[in-house]
């Protein structure tokens, strides 16, 4: 497994397609965070991040499948996968090798952003008068979050041997489970239920989580859907 997690790291750096994504990530939460008119915290007044935690998911469900697309999609189109899985790894190392792999991405560019947050520590009225625990609470919400997205991006790159149909079938089923279920309560035919629709949804743990108290339930959520992706993963490539 950390043979395959140190090939895909390897992979991912040594192409140009890393450099996009990371620079996209950054460039578009840091005009969002700092230059935008109607979002920018300069403006605002108010020393916290919550415009980063709002615009992130959005941004994470485009680049978490464009990260995951090629991992099994490729191998399946180059021909090369009868080979891996013939290996000495077994399939859930494979997966979980790939997984890790992309997962360690996602943090080290989650990382990045943490120099928002020292600027926002220093730029407070007395300095540190911040939200430490939310802060925290959100960005383990993100990074949570995030692996939802990549376990759901890995398990549609095993399905098809198109990147462009694991990228737009991952993107969907993304924005599905983290805003479907928040725009299902609007109906008012299941507003007797909106509570419960709500809790199916990935945006309501996400939010409890911004909060700053870490919830074991909401952690549970989380893991459990990446667990179901991951094993969906598993069942394609058996399939194969």
């Amino acid at each position: 497994m950390i043979a395959m997690l140190q090939k895909e790291l390897q992979a991912f750096f040594s192409s140009l397609m890393a450099y996009v994504i990371i620079g996209f990530f950054l460039i578009l939460t840091g005009l969002w965070v700092w230059i935008f008119p109607d979002t920018n915290i300069l403006d605002t007044g108010y020393a916290d991040l919550s415009p980063l935690f709002r615009l992130a998911p959005y941004v994470l469900m485009f680049l978490a499948p464009a990260i995951t697309m090629g991992l099994f999609a490729e191998e399946l189109k180059m021909g090369t996968l009868e080979l891996l899985l013939t290996s000495p790894l077994t399939t859930i190392q494979i997966i979980l090798g790939k997984y890790l792999a992309s997962l360690v991405i996602i943090a080290g560019i989650l990382l990045l952003t943490s120099i928002y947050g020292v600027s926002i520590y220093y730029l407070a009225s007395p300095i540190g008068n911040i939200d430490i625990a939310a802060l925290i609470g959100s960005y383990i919400g993100l990074l949570l979050l995030a692996s939802v997205f990549l376990a759901i991006g890995l398990s549609t790159s095993a399905c098809t041997q198109s990147q462009v149909v694991a990228f737009l079938i991952g993107t969907f089923v993304c924005f599905l489970l983290y805003q479907g279920f928040d725009a299902w309560t609007t109906l008012k035919t299941w507003e007797k239920y909106s509570l419960f629709i709500a809790q199916l949804g990935m945006l309501y743990h996400y939010e409890a989580l911004s909060r700053g108290v870490i919830d074991l339930r909401d952690v549970l959520y989380f893991c459990s859907l990446s667990f179901l992706s991951l094993l969906v993963t598993n069942l394609a490539l058996r399939k194969r």
